[in-house]
């Protein structure tokens, strides 16, 4: 055992050095104020965060974010899984649905601004179709901004919950499906009691992974609104980048960097612990 904590602790001191000392250094930024000698200033980096209406908008876009990509990109890709796991077509359902993670966000967000802009290609074809009622300002508008760009997110990012979720289908014993078939069991009853259950562990990788994407989203919505109208469809990922680079605030920048880091150690400890407490 000894000899295998001496093995290790090269490699693990070397993440902790490269991973903590970060960290800890922005942490001790938070609590100073801005400037070439900044000096203590305790919580007013935090106190300001909450109390400035745009980084109030900027936690609530988060949490949008969070709650958008884990319905859409989960949820859709667990339905396309299953939907073309045992179907001849399915590949090729399946390839039109992965093929979009190749791009790049900014790619994405590029083609996004292009559909979504007032005299976009969205707006053209709700008016072509007579809806003109349905047409709005989709970058413009809070919260539209900030639907219509998870949306591009999740059209990105659904076909790797698909790829995941077709290796947790493939490792499912055949023997239990033939069994709940001739027990009766079919349909959403199979998916709910015999399906869905044996993909837990997968579950858990999508859901771990779909979530940091969310809280790190940044080239997708910079490029498609760079945070606007009025820092609108900001989220904190972009508010850290804008108040540390572009305004010059390193203290403010600080504080927000440490609340998303809460938002997300607190998000996922929430979820892996409910996971392993209803796997018992």
């Amino acid at each position: 055992m000894t000899s295998r904590a001496a093995f290790l602790f090269p490699a693990v001191g070397l993440v902790a050095v490269v991973l903590l000392t970060p960290f800890a250094i922005t942490v001790y930024r938070g609590f100073l104020t801005d400037g070439v000698q900044p000096d203590f200033a305790g919580l007013a980096n935090y106190q300001e965060m909450f109390r400035d209406p745009i980084l109030v908008r900027s936690l609530v876009n988060t949490l949008i974010w969070v709650i958008g990509s884990l319905l859409l990109p989960v949820g859709l890709g667990l339905t396309i899984a299953v939907m073309t796991s045992a179907t001849r077509w399915g590949r090729w359902a399946r390839l039109a649905v992965v093929l979009p993670y190749a791009i790049s966000g900014s790619a994405v967000a590029v083609v996004g601004a292009f559909m979504l802009q007032t005299d976009g290609a969205v707006n053209q074809l709700l008016r072509a179709a007579g809806l003109d009622g349905l047409t709005t300002q989709w970058l413009l508008n809070w919260p539209q901004n900030t639907v219509s760009a998870i949306l591009l997110s999740t059209w990105q990012s659904t076909g790797v919950a698909v790829v995941l979720f077709l290796v947790g289908l493939q490792t499912i014993p055949p023997e239990t499906i033939e069994a709940s078939a001739l027990d009766g069991a079919d349909g959403w009853k199979r998916f709910r009691h015999i399906t869905f259950p044996q993909l837990r562990a997968v579950t858990v990788v999508v859901v771990g992974i779909t979530l940091a994407n969310a809280l790190r989203a940044f080239d997708l919505i910079w490029v498609l609104t760079q945070g606007g109208p009025a820092r609108s469809s900001e989220t904190l990922a972009l508010s850290m980048y804008r108040e540390t680079f572009l305004l010059q605030e390193p203290g403010q920048g600080s504080a927000i960097a440490v609340v998303l880091t809460v938002v997300v150690v607190g998000a996922s400890w929430s979820y892996l612990r409910s996971s392993l407490r209803s796997s018992r």
